[in-house]
């Protein structure tokens, strides 16, 4: 029987060939694409996400689980039926305009999409129009906004307003994050969600797409 344990315990390790080998091993023995990528990569995915939360790991090896992650579903991606893998929700995410630090949005996006979460990445210094277009073209639950610069954070407060202006602010729900930011700004702009880090943002994330 394919061992989804060996998959998830490499996929923690950063292995990420001995992870895409696991996965044809796993495919060749009939698994599910489904099943492995639930049961192996995102459970994984999970671990490495409390792990972080709790310190035990850091920003490096979150980054090699997310790239061994990526590496096996390049193998189960042709097998997934595209119904399956409509995943639990959709999120914008970026960095504000004027703002070019990605290395926290890039831990979120990947948080996120260790969640089954869709997310389409805007990059940095992105415009509050810019985010508004995207969740109307791809029909978002969230637009999630990443800031590290106290003169960039008031950018926040842009993109709520380019919401409601678009008539879409009932229809997505808007987080927020990075070092300057606390719970009483995102209630003076109006915002729903302030997280302190990646891991409890995609908590968030899938609860408010569930």
């Amino acid at each position: 029987m394919a061992d989804l344990e060996k998959i998830s315990e490499m996929m923690q390790k950063g292995k990420a060939a001995d992870v895409k080998e696991l996965c044809q091993a796993a495919l060749d023995d009939n698994v599910e694409a489904q099943t492995i990528l639930d049961d192996a990569l995102l459970a994984a995915m999970s671990i490495v996400g409390v792990k972080f939360k709790n310190n035990q790991v850091f920003v490096p090896e979150v980054l090699i689980a997310a790239r061994a992650m990526n590496a096996g579903l390049e193998i189960l991606k042709p097998h997934l039926k595209s119904e399956d893998t409509k995943g639990n929700g959709k999120a914008v995410i970026g960095t504000v305009k004027g703002d070019l630090h990605d290395i926290g949005k890039n831990l979120v996006k990947i948080m996120m999409e260790g969640k089954g979460l869709e997310v389409i990445d805007l990059g940095s210094d992105v415009t509050p129009e810019k985010y508004v277009e995207a969740a109307k073209e791809h029909n978002a639950d969230i637009i999630a906004l990443s800031a590290l610069l106290t003169t960039t954070m008031t950018q926040m407060g842009n993109v709520v307003k380019a919401a409601e202006d678009a008539g879409i602010r009932d229809k997505v729900t808007i987080m927020i994050g990075g070092a300057p930011i606390t719970q009483s700004f995102c209630e003076s702009i109006g915002a729903d969600i302030y997280t302190p880090d990646a891991a409890t943002a995609s908590d968030k994330a899938l609860e408010v797409c569930s």
